[in-house]
């Protein structure tokens, strides 16, 4: 087996997305002034408490009332405020469903739905609290934007965005801080992946805290000669199919990484793209098809192989694929 590598990940500063988006929102509240922000008991776990202070009459606690949370913002959007609604993945994927879907984007209606706890990298919370299963029902979702932020650079810009574009859209972070990976004046534009290593052996196609192990994985790649190619796919819906393609065309193999379910989510959505365009050798790195356990992150990941270790693994593996091949045609 191959040893884990020391991550180069390590000297960088981390932080938490979360904290990123709650200065991110006094921002946007001075830029548009019909932004609302809507919580659903959770002010200080998604750091709304600067725009709250900056602007009170523009900010409304619902308490732990998820539906009426969204369907409040459903009807505010209707009046030319933008809601930026609030709370934890699972609550808004599940708890609201039925508001988000059937009022929210079957109307089209302008609303923002932000969320932390995604994914299993919550640990402690455990799996009530763990959104494994948000990307897969969002993406399922006509009319609904789904973005996925790498680092707490890449949360400003992208909201920014959001919320200037009209319509639904959904934005998923984690609880944790984050390895930060893109200096500041990085570019991001909605439905584009960024490049964040370049390699020609084959693509690691990522999304939030899976693009630093995606990282440390082509470093582990890279002590044995293989060069992979690490793509953030920050926006999982509209995907860019037009990156997937270039890179199943000029690495002729992929492997995704994704904090979430195997089922529904990045994988998935890639998966699908490649059957119909560009098919190559593909394998998914994701929680398995399982309910996870509570914990602590790090011994979580690698219980249910999400580790740099398990995405280098997974490369060796689909590049065999690729060798075999090669060698039949």
């Amino acid at each position: 087996m191959i040893a884990v590598p020391t991550s180069p990940n390590a000297d960088r500063p981390r932080r938490a997305l979360r904290d990123a988006f709650g200065q991110a929102l006094v921002q946007l509240g001075h830029e548009f002034p019909n932004l609302v922000v809507l919580d659903a008991d959770i002010s200080s776990s998604l750091k709304t408490g600067s725009f709250r202070a900056a602007f009170p009459e523009r900010h409304v606690n619902f308490g732990a009332a998820e539906q009426e949370m969204l369907m409040a913002a459903a009807g505010m959007s209707t009046t030319g405020l933008i809601p930026v609604t609030c709370t934890y993945a699972t609550f808004a994927t599940m708890r609201a469903c039925e508001q988000l879907r059937s009022f929210i984007c079957y109307a089209c209606l302008n609303v923002k739905v932000v969320c932390s706890h995604g994914g299993l990298e919550v640990g402690w919370d455990g799996p009530t609290h763990q959104g494994t299963e948000d990307v897969a029902i969002t993406r399922a979702m006509p009319n609904l934007t789904v973005v996925v932020p790498a680092d707490a650079v890449a949360v400003g810009p992208l909201l920014r965005q959001l919320v200037a574009r009209e319509g639904p859209a959904y934005f998923r972070m984690g609880r944790n801080p984050v390895p930060v990976i893109y200096d500041q004046g990085q570019d991001f534009q909605l439905g584009q992946a960024v490049t964040v290593r370049q390699g020609s052996d084959l693509t690691i196609i990522a999304m939030g805290v899976m693009v630093a192990l995606a990282l440390d994985a082509a470093e582990l790649l890279a002590r044995h000669g293989l060069q992979a190619r690490v793509l953030d796919m920050h926006t999982v819906k509209p995907l860019d199919g037009a990156a997937i393609e270039r890179a199943a065309a000029e690495t002729g193999a992929i492997v995704t990484a994704e904090d979430h379910t195997i089922l529904g989510g990045l994988g998935s959505a890639v998966a699908e793209y490649l059957v119909e365009h560009c098919p190559v050798p593909m394998t998914r790195v994701g929680i398995p098809d399982t309910f996870c356990r509570s914990g602590a992150p790090e011994a979580l990941f690698e219980r249910y192989g999400l580790t740099a270790r398990d995405i280098a693994a997974a490369a060796q593996r689909v590049l065999d694929r690729k060798q075999r091949l090669f060698r039949a045609g």
